[in-house]
């Protein structure tokens, strides 16, 4: 009897062997695959599906932030961190890509029908081109999640480039008008005022230096709402200086 056992034993741990062996080669096989679908379904939400709508009123900035708060959060960090102010950076995105986070330029046509290459690369909130995120992300240490659809890089990116703009060229970040034409032209262009044949272009400049200081008016009577961080705190009864 012990050696019939011994038989059965074995017999079982040859099935199990073989059962963990045939798994081993499923996964070897189908695990790729199927780990790459994982990760494109988890970046096509992460990056798309679940990207942010357009603010319902994105004439108010106090309304732009109370549906998104955490905007205001990005747009803070982004001042602290390079000095374009938050009133500046959200009109800038206003006019660029009126919040919308996979913003492109429109295709041109071939033969006025075909739809056809896109004029630039510019892309997401920002409309940052390929070659300035290409610097932006060589110069912060960026990775794979660092993308311009995410409003946190978007505002980082507007801020770096003004920074560069007032370091290189002088403007003043009080003037966001200048680094406004600065961000449309590229530095180079600047300098060279390519702008003074670009009438439409100073034109929409001066949009977005309107835009900056109403924003920042608006700010004035709502931003303690967005600075309440300790636990105990909340609006209206924390303030700006708490």
């Amino acid at each position: 009897m012990v050696g019939i056992r011994n038989r059965s034993g074995r017999k079982k741990k040859g099935r199990h062997k073989a059962e963990k062996a045939r798994w081993l080669r499923l996964a070897k096989w189908y695990g790729p695959p199927v780990a790459g679908l994982l990760i494109g379904i988890w970046a096509t939400l992460r990056f798309s599906l679940l990207a942010p709508d357009p603010p319902a009123r994105p004439e108010n900035l106090c309304d732009i932030f109370r549906e998104h708060p955490v905007w205001y959060d990005f747009a803070s960090a982004s001042q602290q961190r390079w000095g374009t102010p938050i009133a500046t950076q959200m009109a800038f995105v206003y006019y660029e890509s009126s919040f919308r986070s996979h913003a492109r330029p429109p295709r041109t046509r071939l033969w006025g029908l075909i739809p056809w290459a896109r004029p630039t690369t510019a892309f997401g909130y920002a409309q940052a081109l390929d070659p300035a995120w290409q610097e932006y992300l060589a110069a912060n240490d960026g990775d794979w999640l660092t993308v311009r659809s995410d409003m946190k890089y978007a505002l980082d990116f507007v801020g770096w480039y003004n920074r560069l703009s007032h370091q290189q060229l002088g403007i003043p970040y009080t003037a966001p008008r200048e680094l406004y034409l600065a961000y449309h032209e590229g530095r180079t262009g600047y300098a060279r005022r390519s702008f003074d044949r670009k009438p439409q272009l100073q034109a929409l400049a001066s949009r977005v230096r309107a835009r900056a200081y109403r924003y920042h008016n608006q700010l004035q009577q709502c931003e303690a709402e967005f600075q309440c961080w300790r636990w105990y705190q909340f609006w209206p009864f924390c303030s700006a200086e708490d």
